[in-house]
């Protein structure tokens, strides 16, 4: 009876223990298909969690059985399925965590919003301590998912004392826990007395400004490690190895160019986006630049422009490449330059239009201190914009004198002058300049106490801009040795290194064949029997007066044909080094200002055809060395 007793209860342990490690699983699953789902919503994508999950198994049954094949025909059957189970493994998890990440990518955009949205915030508690006007006044002065997001809780909670503003800080909180700190602060601001509201309102902007100077101190010092292992193992590393495959031919080693071409122009590619993503999901806060997409008035349609562009430029490249350096230079020269041109001439007017909003925000601090201090002394804010416009030069002083111009003219208020249909500042995609805009109109509205207010805006403005340098010169170490290897290093190792396999191509090769035709040189030296006829028979040919073409039994012209030529070697590494030069740009970009398609083909249009001139010039100047 007490054997039959302590079974059951190993059973029901036993049981137990099954039963709760089952829990944890579904758990797990719940728990990531629940981040799945959150992603989707915060996207927008119409499409279900379901059938995401069901499309990455699809995806990563395809890819498997289609990875089997050619890894079973040249490594072996074990080989082969063991490669095209990592690939569908690897499928199926990408397809799972995209969306998880361009939500995360999207919410680091967002992010950079907050110290803005807490200022505007702020701002119009200190003209009126009214939470409602205040979550109003900053949700439709913004834009980007953090404006959108607040918009939308305030329209949920129209009724409710603070609007949504708690029920937004708590959403955010995981992400952002100094944003909900200072909105705690500033709904406390709401009831404080008139003589601490104040002190209550800068330590809420203080709150969101530390945190994101924290957050990216620490971010910048975790990831020095892990991009110093990308620079390793993604590029010093395989740049070095090239300079052995001649020696690994000439020890009889056989590395085919199937083999070096499906590392060097697919693993090792997929490498370095799967670290890149990383990464750039660990980066906690970026400050987007405003953006300028197809629809603004001043982006002409570049298209077919760009394309002619980029066919003339890579095919006078490639023409100038196979005349003066070699044959198999053509295709390196013609897409690194074509393709460059052609982002270049595409995203030309964008990066134009970009310089010109980046103008008028530099000059809005001092715009607004202006404008502030004759706010103060009771002028009224249509005069104060008229006067500061003949004081401030630049880009922000046009922008004045068009909107007093159009206000004295057309007799409409400020925001009207600004903003409205056909107003300067209507096509000028800055939540800056819009928060700064709908700022002077609420205080055309309150007269001489607003002035305060104005010179507070302008001061934060200007801490703004130096917490975005801050930023960006905590990340510049990183993200310059990014951008020099992408250009520059990279390039230069690589057509150092095929010219070095030239040299020895050109030393110790028999009759010009290639690197194959090295490993003849141990075969027809080490043989007893060859080297004793060679010695009893005058008349006889040795090896360095026989071609290896001649070999009777075949095998030294097999060798040549499967052997990693030269060509074959410079067009391998030359499209490896043009695609870290698009893969270390768009890192870079990504980590310094957030992924921004105007900014990465600005860049890497500037880092194609330098990578691809720095290559060929390389494998020139160590080939006249050599």
């Amino acid at each position: 009876m007490t054997g039959d007793d302590g079974g059951r209860r190993a059973m029901t342990e036993l049981g137990t223990v099954f039963n709760g490690k089952a829990a944890d699983s579904r758990t797990a699953m719940t728990g990531s298909t629940d981040d799945l789902q959150r992603a989707l919503t915060f996207l927008g994508w119409d499409v279900s969690r379901d059938r995401i999950v069901e499309a990455g198994y699809v995806a990563g049954g395809v890819l498997a059985a289609l990875g089997v094949i050619p890894a079973a025909w040249w490594f072996g059957i074990f080989p082969g399925i063991v490669v095209g189970m990592a690939v569908g493994t690897a499928t199926v998890h990408a397809v799972h965590r995209a969306p998880i990440w361009c939500a995360t990518l999207r919410r680091t955009r967002a992010l950079g919003a907050a110290p803005g949205l807490v200022g505007r915030l702020v701002l119009r508690m200190r003209l009126d301590p009214s939470t409602e006007r205040a979550v109003r006044f900053a949700a439709r002065t913004g834009e980007g998912p953090l404006a959108d997001d607040l918009a939308a809780y305030e329209r949920r909670h129209v009724d409710s004392p603070t609007s949504g503003l708690d029920r937004f800080a708590r959403e955010w909180r995981p992400w952002f826990p100094a944003l909900d700190r200072a909105v705690t602060l500033v709904r406390t601001a709401a009831s404080t007395p008139p003589n601490r509201r104040d002190r209550s309102l800068d330590r809420a902007l203080d709150a969101v400004l530390s945190g994101t100077t924290d957050r990216l101190a620490a971010f910048v010092g975790d990831v020095q490690g892990p991009v110093s292992a990308l620079y390793a193992f993604g590029v010093l590393l395989p740049l070095a190895l090239i300079a052995l495959l001649p020696a690994a031919a000439a020890s009889g080693v056989p590395i085919g160019p199937a083999v070096v071409a499906v590392l060097y122009l697919i693993g090792l590619p997929i490498g370095l986006l799967a670290a890149g993503a990383w990464l750039l999901s660990r980066r906690p806060v970026a400050f987007p630049p405003p953006v300028v997409d197809a629809d603004h008035p001043e982006v002409p349609r570049r298209g077919p422009m760009a394309t002619a562009a980029g066919i003339v430029s890579g095919g006078v490249a490639a023409l100038v490449s196979g005349i003066l350096v070699e044959p198999w230079t053509i295709p390196i020269a013609g897409a690194g330059v074509g393709i460059g041109v052609a982002l270049l001439v595409f995203a030309r007017p964008r990066r134009r239009v970009l310089t010109q909003i980046r103008a008028v925000e530099r000059g809005l601090p001092d715009a607004m201190t202006v404008i502030g201090g004759d706010v103060a002394e009771g002028v009224s804010v249509e005069r104060a914009i008229a006067e500061a416009s003949e004081r401030i030069d630049g880009a922000t002083g046009r922008l004045l004198r068009r909107a007093a111009r159009r206000s004295r003219t057309l007799r409409v208020g400020v925001r009207e002058a600004f903003i409205g249909h056909g107003g300067p500042a209507e096509t000028i995609p800055s939540p800056r300049v819009h928060g700064g805009v709908s700022l002077l109109a609420v205080a055309a509205r309150e007269g001489d106490p607003a002035g305060d207010v104005i010179l507070d805006l302008a001061d934060q403005l200007e801490r703004l801009r130096e917490l975005e340098r801050e930023s960006r010169r905590q990340l510049a170490t990183v993200t310059g040795t990014l951008l020099n290897t992408a250009a520059v290093f990279a390039p230069l190792v690589g057509g150092a290194t095929v010219a070095l396999a030239t040299g020895i191509d050109a030393t110790g090769s028999l009759s010009g064949s290639g690197l194959g035709a090295l490993t003849d040189v141990g075969t027809m030296t080490t043989d007893p029997a060859a080297t004793g006829s060679a010695a009893t028979d005058p008349g006889a040919v040795t090896a360095g007066d026989q071609p290896p073409e001649t070999d009777t039994d075949g095998g030294s012209a097999d060798k040549v044909e499967t052997g990693l030529t030269v060509p074959v070697l410079g067009l391998i590494v030359g499209t490896y080094v043009l695609l870290l030069a698009v893969i270390l740009t768009a890192l870079a970009t990504g980590l310094e200002r957030g992924f921004d398609p105007t900014l990465i083909a600005y860049r890497t249009g500037i880092a194609l055809p330098t990578a691809s001139a720095t290559y060929l010039v390389a494998f020139v100047g160590a080939g006249a060395l050599l």
